[in-house]
């Protein structure tokens, strides 16, 4: 199947339902062929916005295959180590099927509610990723701390878990340095197909500077879709429920979503693995994404995988 992510947790109907209702979400996404459940992260709102963490286990325990991730957490806003031993413990439980992804955010407010000082949000990530790193191997080779020594060998982040791949939000220059230096992969949004190929253009020139073979090294997209056969109504409705998210104009994110048919989706979605994208995240912009995801990979199915898929 190709390289699909549905994004259930992202859009949160305003009476937020048990359970049940998000495990029956991400198990039925599996069965289409979603590869990747991925979650977003918001501690302030201005509206009903789960915990991505907590969302993931549950994402987790519903599925059996699908990777599950964060898209991204806004790691300057929590401490390092926490974030390190909940990513642990869930890369253990689901049996190595977590990427960590890292990002700054855009939203000065959410900074100010959580004391952190937005203008050092840059340098903040970059050392929450190496602190992320350091907790993950403190672990590493022993069964536990040396309990003879009071000081930091005693403590370690154990059980290790495999490896979580982090991979880096953002489309600027320094979000491009920063993943090909510290990440695992790069999971930008907001840019057109020509724009995200000439990004991945210069990606491969930072990677090689950095001395980091481009093996394993995974370039991923977040696409916001909307799917109808009337291709006006999909866009009206798909940019009107953006601006209900974000508590912008609708006009605002006229350039940045993809709709139309399912087949234009697929077609947009195509254009962008052909231009090196190795996934697709695909933020399906209504409050019950099933029915259009469904339909989205009906149409992919129906033209092909191309060889990246």
């Amino acid at each position: 199947m190709p390289p699909w992510a549905e994004v259930p947790s992202q859009s949160v109907p305003p009476a937020i339902g048990p359970v049940s209702d998000l495990a029956a979400t991400c198990r039925r996404a599996e069965q289409l062929g979603a590869d990747a459940l991925w979650a977003c992260d918001h501690l302030f709102w201005h509206g009903p916005s789960l915990e991505c963490m907590v969302v993931l286990t549950v994402a987790a325990t519903a599925t059996e295959r699908a990777t599950v991730g964060t898209c991204v957490i806004q790691l300057p806003l929590r401490q390092a180590a926490a974030v390190a031993k909940q990513a642990a413990s869930l890369q253990t439980l689901s049996g190595g099927r977590l990427v960590l992804g890292v990002g700054v955010g855009s939203h000065a407010g959410e900074y100010e509610e959580s004391g952190v000082d937005y203008h050092r949000r840059g340098r903040l990530l970059d050392t929450g990723i190496l602190e992320l790193r350091r907790c993950w191997g403190s672990g590493q080779g022993v069964a536990r701390g040396d309990i003879a020594d009071m000081g930091p060998s005693r403590y370690r982040q154990l059980p290790p878990p495999p490896q979580v791949p982090v991979w880096v939000g953002g489309s600027s220059e320094a979000s491009l340095q920063r993943a090909a230096t510290l990440g695992d992969g790069w999971m930008p949004l907001y840019l057109k197909p020509d724009e995200y190929s000439y990004a991945i253009e210069r990606l491969a020139k930072k990677l090689d500077v950095a001395g980091r073979p481009s093996d394993g090294f995974t370039r991923s997209i977040v696409l916001f879709v909307s799917i109808d056969d009337d291709r006006e109504v999909s866009h009206l409705r798909g940019t009107a429920w953006m601006s209900s998210f974000y508590g912008i104009p609708a006009r605002a994110f006229d350039r940045h979503i993809v709709s139309g048919t399912a087949a234009d989706v697929a077609s947009v979605a195509t254009d962008y693995l052909r231009a090196g994208a190795d996934h697709v995240a695909v933020y399906v912009t209504d409050d019950r994404p099933l029915q259009q995801f469904e339909r989205l990979m009906d149409a992919f199915a129906v033209a092909g995988a191309p060889a990246r898929a």
